[in-house]
């Protein structure tokens, strides 16, 4: 209705401009209001008014100016509108949310959002006094998206969309769930992003990323939470920028060949950890802007750190400003509450069934991959998207065979790793996946879910069971420690100790520890040497590389102080020695994911608490041997692949870590005496509550 209409050589132009007492069109036409209305009409000849013609008018608050918006044509296609309706639009970003744009030499914003169930939607602002009669969009047909471009709008600008349900006339502001920057928490509106003008200088590291084949290559991966790692004095956030100048080299110099970072996509709530997301394509502003977060980035990759993103599609809050009810009715969420509602989490389930939806989603995945360079994803909560009765206590949904797998999130998740596979080389999608589901990160060809990775919380579970107890009896509980070689090959597995485990009272890490404060530290070097030897990725979380002894505070920065204790300092110094020692040994990390990696030399040995393993590649062997009691194991017989003579490379009892250097300071030759069906062995000193990585000496 409004804007320019024309027949042959005649045109009418419809405005709409409430609470106007006078109105002038281009060069002094005068518009006639229609009576009892805000409505003014012209008419005449097209050649008296320009294409981008001008509105002025006048009201209570004085005289205004501006581009009629409705003089612009919408311009989305309608195969990318189609493409978003089957759910194949991967880069959605480019189509809906609020983009700058120049039009004919004029600068404006153009704004569209899918609403199918609204009545009319319009784009509101302090430009507009928030009223929604002003800039009411235009709807594309059938597709439920709605557009308009309106000039002189600018980056910066904040908006929201006020949305009429055409059932009940229900009005509501939402939130742009496209919105690339949105205001900083309380405050909800979304802003305007300006076009990237980051000058990214990372091209040689993504070439070395699509070639370098992360299957046989070492991750060890620093979780860490930006707005507690550390802060200013009077508390405010550190910016992208000061992480960039801060965390990354802290991360460099302790040998992390990964940041992985707990959700920075935008969110309402500090305590929620960043995982009840509502900005899906917002940097949270928390740290700064859009190209802030592309600074950081860079600025890893220049330091040879890949960086992971924390990836929230398993759920969304219900905040009144965002997904929920988004156009008065169930439309990212299912609207059974047996599937569209986790009511231990108090959050709504995506409905993966619908085309707009996965477009969505697989547009975010995407866009942060894509627009920020980060180099993988890690996808929370994967075990509450693939069962249809996670945490429903029986009252569930079955899918259409009668079963508990949600089909429709199985097919979703196999196409995210099939599309980042494809067109992000050497990017890795980690899955958080809490069961026994088969398959997790194998190709979808072969019947996976594609994942490159899954976190291995059996082996979390198991192993932070038993440094939970007493050294007196874990003879009892040997079989926590080897039991995760029984199916460590059925995954390509990541070891976490992340954030959820030193949250919610139980305990942190060193807190865990059995035994007075020497043993407890030594439970931890200790632990850290079985993490790191074992066949698997590395994960852990910020505080952990310096014995943090309270759990996480989301609210404040890390402990900093314990860090410079003496005795903590020998912590960073293991998990630094330890990346070292992990990134430029390729028998401990080139086949972490295939058993030629791995065998045996001690595994039953309960008596005594010991294990004796050897890591390989190929010819290359080296031999990790721990003592998860306090006695010390002297003159200890180990069969050994080869003879020869081996030298101790590190020990978790190390004087440099805060340990009493009990060890094998000289190397040792092997003898021809057999011992467990090797006709070679080692006698060695294992110390207590420690152990030791040994090496064959070139012959």
């Amino acid at each position: 209705m409004l804007g320019r209409h024309e027949a042959g050589e005649d045109s009418a132009i419809l405005l709409y401009l409430p609470r106007a007492i006078e109105v002038t069109l281009g060069d002094g036409l005068e518009p006639r209001r229609i009576d009892g209305t805000d409505f003014f009409l012209w008419r005449g000849p097209r050649a008296l008014v320009p294409p981008r013609y001008r509105v002025r008018w006048r009201d209570e608050s004085g005289a205004r100016e501006r581009h009629d918006p409705y003089a612009f044509a919408p311009e989305l296609d309608g195969g990318s509108l189609a493409s978003f309706g089957r759910g194949a639009h991967h880069s959605a970003w480019e189509m809906l949310g609020a983009i700058p744009r120049v039009r004919d030499g004029i600068a404006g914003v153009r704004f569209a959002v899918w609403a199918p169930h609204a009545e009319r939607v319009s784009v509101v602002g302090p430009f507009c006094a928030w009223d929604g009669r002003q800039y009411p969009m235009s709807a594309h047909g059938s597709s439920g998206v709605f557009e308009l471009f309106i000039p002189g709008l600018a980056p910066g600008e904040i908006y929201k969309f006020e949305i009429r349900h055409r059932a009940s006339g229900a009005l509501q502001l939402k939130s742009d769930p496209y919105a690339r920057s949105a205001e900083l928490r309380p405050a909800t509106a979304s802003r305007v992003a300006a076009s990237a003008a980051h000058a990214w200088r990372d091209a040689d590291w993504l070439a070395a990323r699509a070639s370098r084949g992360w299957l046989h290559a070492p991750m060890s991966i620093y979780e860490a939470h930006l707005g507690s790692w550390r802060r200013h004095a009077d508390g405010r956030f550190l910016s992208y920028r000061e992480l960039a100048d801060t965390l990354v080299p802290y991360v460099r110099d302790l040998g992390y060949t990964h940041i992985e970072l707990l959700p920075v996509t935008e969110h309402p709530l500090d305590d929620s950890w960043g995982y009840q997301t509502t900005g899906y394509f917002a940097p949270t502003s928390r740290h700064g802007s859009p190209d802030d977060l592309r600074h950081f980035i860079d600025a890893c990759h220049a330091a040879d750190i890949g960086v992971l993103l924390d990836w929230v599609p398993g759920h969304f809050p219900r905040d009144s400003h965002g997904l929920a009810r988004f156009d008065g009715e169930t439309l990212y969420e299912y609207a059974d509450p047996r599937r569209g509602e986790h009511r231990d989490w108090g959050t709504l389930v995506f409905d993966y069934e619908r085309n707009e939806v996965r477009s969505f989603l697989l547009s975010s995945a995407c866009y942060w991959l894509e627009e920020f360079h980060f180099d993988g994803l890690r996808v929370d909560a994967v075990a509450s998207m693939l069962y249809l009765d996670f945490s429903r206590q029986g009252d569930f949904v079955p899918n259409r065979h009668g079963g508990r797998e949600n089909l429709e999130a199985i097919a979703f998740l196999r196409e995210l790793n099939a599309i980042v596979h494809a067109r992000f080389p050497g990017a890795v999608v980690i899955a958080e996946e809490s069961t026994d589901w088969p398959m997790v990160s194998r190709p979808t060809d072969h019947g996976g879910l594609g994942f490159s990775m899954k976190w291995n919380m059996g082996w979390m579970h198991d192993t932070l069971a038993y440094f939970g107890k007493d050294p007196l009896f874990r003879s009892h509980h040997h079989r926590l420690l080897t039991f995760a070689m029984m199916y460590a090959y059925t995954e390509n597995f990541v070891l976490p100790l992340s954030h959820d485990e030193v949250v919610h009272l139980k305990r942190s890490l060193l807190g865990r520890m059995p035994g007075d404060a020497w043993q407890r530290l030594a439970n931890l070097r200790l632990l850290y040497l079985y993490q790191w030897t074992m066949p698997g990725r590395k994960l852990l979380f910020m505080g952990g590389e310096f014995g943090q002894e309270t759990e996480w505070d989301f609210a404040r920065e890390l402990p900093w102080a314990l860090a410079r204790d003496p005795a903590h300092a020998g912590i960073t110094q293991l998990v630094r020695d330890l990346n070292r020692l992990y990134t430029t040994e390729p028998a401990l990390y080139r086949h972490d994911f295939e058993p030629q990696g791995f065998e045996w030399l001690d595994c039953d040995d309960a008596a005594s608490s010991i294990l004796a393993w050897v890591r390989r590649d190929g010819a290359r062997h080296v031999i990790v041997a721990l003592n998860f009691t306090p006695v010390p194991r002297l003159e200890l017989r180990l069969g050994v692949p080869e003879a020869g003579r081996y030298r101790e490379i590190l020990n978790s009892d190390s004087a440099y870590y805060g340990g009493g250097n009990v060890g094998n300071p000289l190397p040792i030759a092997t003898a021809p005496t057999a011992h467990r069906g090797r006709p070679h062995s080692l006698v060695v000193t294992l110390p207590p509550l420690g152990g030791v990585v040994l090496t064959r000496d070139a012959s």
